[in-house]
């Protein structure tokens, strides 16, 4: 029985917590079908999914999930276009996609294979090698042999900026970015076009540059009024594939994140006075002082929980040496001379930012940064706050981990990583980023079907 779809369709490959397909939906998509290797980033995306997909609520029907998108191929790829045309998605037959025609009513098709491979931090905090033997550094061909099978309206492949400059090997002088770009330009029927994007220029609080590449196809292209081809051969947002910068004010963090400050926390801290198990603050401490506050705490529609409990609102318990090198920082702004490590450098956050521009960038790892005016780290959920994720927003997995669980071994063929709340947060696509995507994306298909008749 063919179901009824909805407005937007769209599939999220390598769908991390779901920061990217939060975004979308914020913009109008639904997702159909999700990848995600990780049992604890799964676990944060499904329990976050309350739409009803075919009647069902979508988290619980695992066949339209998948944790390794490598095993969409063949039969397995063949399945999932069985199971997405029951719910009344219409694909090319296999003969016509392998000869790059025909056409899906797939909105869109997005993804972002994981990074650590292509990032400098998160290269140079594992095991040395060469990124061609990270089999993680493959998954876009994967990628785009499934773009060539669906004939999606609209695909995105999204990675952190040191994709651009990353080599295969140590050695040589291979760069992985011209490989990327010439596998997804082959893909027959779809103009292609990719941007380095700052999330602070679209009103999220953070810098957090991504390299986002956007293929539209054809037919969608050519119909589409806020499409020009000739303006540029690679410049996604100059071709009209992406939203331009836009003026949206970015919120200062005092304003992103003085509702959460319990002030009995710093005492706790400085008197070392801990409690048994954990150390947490589980009611809001004030109510909303801003609009973006607001937001952040309102409750979805269908969402079934509307207790006022806080989640994931908890802090380390860091010991009287630590405290009192966070508050030296907060008061002098640098770490004092007797804590100073090669390591990295930790940062105090601002409370507002320097000529109104974030100069941060959220990462896997909660240590970079201390509290504005309290001394210690952010919790999970101010970080998650800093991505724009909502706060009822739930993440699974434990809290934090390290050494080997989080990085691996590649030299010994140890791949499998844990990946906790905050390195799930900090690979997230920014919510607010991906949701100007999103409606961007929207006016390009809708204006596209209209100028063609079909609306």
């Amino acid at each position: 029985m063919i179901q009824q779809l909805p407005n937007l369709t769209m599939i999220d490959l390598f769908a991390g917590c779901g920061g990217l397909s939060l975004g979308m939906e914020n913009a109008g998509f639904t997702p159909v079908f999700v990848s995600e290797l990780s049992p604890d980033a799964m676990g944060t995306y499904l329990a976050n999914r309350h739409h009803i997909i075919g009647g069902k609520p979508f988290s619980e029907q695992t066949h339209l999930h998948c944790n390794n998108a490598n095993d969409l191929q063949g039969e397995r790829l063949e399945k999932m276009v069985r199971d997405l045309s029951l719910l009344g998605l219409s694909f090319p037959k296999k003969n016509e996609a392998k000869k790059g025609v025909g056409y899906s009513n797939l909105d869109l098709l997005a993804g972002g294979p994981p990074c650590q491979g292509y990032s400098g931090i998160g290269h140079r905090r594992s095991y040395a090698v060469d990124k061609k033997d990270l089999p993680s550094n493959q998954l876009y061909v994967g990628m785009a042999n499934i773009i060539r099978r669906l004939r999606p309206r609209i695909f995105l492949f999204e990675n952190v900026r040191g994709i651009l400059t990353s080599k295969w090997t140590r050695e040589g002088d291979d760069k992985i970015w011209p490989d990327v770009w010439k596998e997804f330009r082959s893909i027959s029927g779809y103009c292609v076009r990719y941007t380095l994007v700052r999330a602070s220029d679209y009103g999220v609080p953070q810098n957090r540059p991504r390299v986002f590449l956007v293929g539209i196809r054809e037919d969608i292209a050519q119909k589409s009024s806020l499409i020009n081809l000739k303006n540029d051969d690679v410049d996604a947002v100059r071709c009209g594939f992406l939203p331009a910068p836009n003026s949206l004010e970015v919120p200062d963090l005092e304003d992103l994140l003085s509702d959460l400050v319990d002030k009995k926390v710093t005492k706790i801290l400085e008197t070392q006075d801990f409690k048994k198990g954990a150390f947490t603050t589980t009611r809001y401490p004030l109510p909303p002082q801003t609009k973006i506050q607001e937001q952040l705490r309102a409750l979805p529609l269908n969402y079934d929980n509307r207790s006022n409990e806080l989640t994931d609102h908890e802090y380390s318990k860091h010991a009287l040496r630590i405290v009192n090198k966070f508050q030296h920082m907060i008061i002098h702004g640098e770490i004092p001379e007797n804590a100073k490590t090669k390591k990295f450098a930790q940062k105090v956050l601002p409370k507002k930012w320097v000529n109104g521009r974030p100069t941060i960038t959220v990462t896997s790892m909660p240590d970079d940064y201390v509290h504005y005016c309290q001394p210690r780290i952010l919790t999970v959920r101010e970080w998650a706050r800093l991505q724009l994720f909502p706060d009822w927003y739930k993440f699974s997995g434990k809290r934090t981990t390290g050494g080997i669980r989080r990085a691996g071994n590649p030299q010994e063929g140890i791949f499998d990583r844990e990946v906790p709340k905050y390195t799930q947060i900090g690979n997230a696509v920014p919510v607010g980023l991906a949701e100007n995507v999103g409606k961007y994306f929207k006016k390009i298909i809708e204006d596209s079907l209209k100028n063609a008749g079909k609306i």
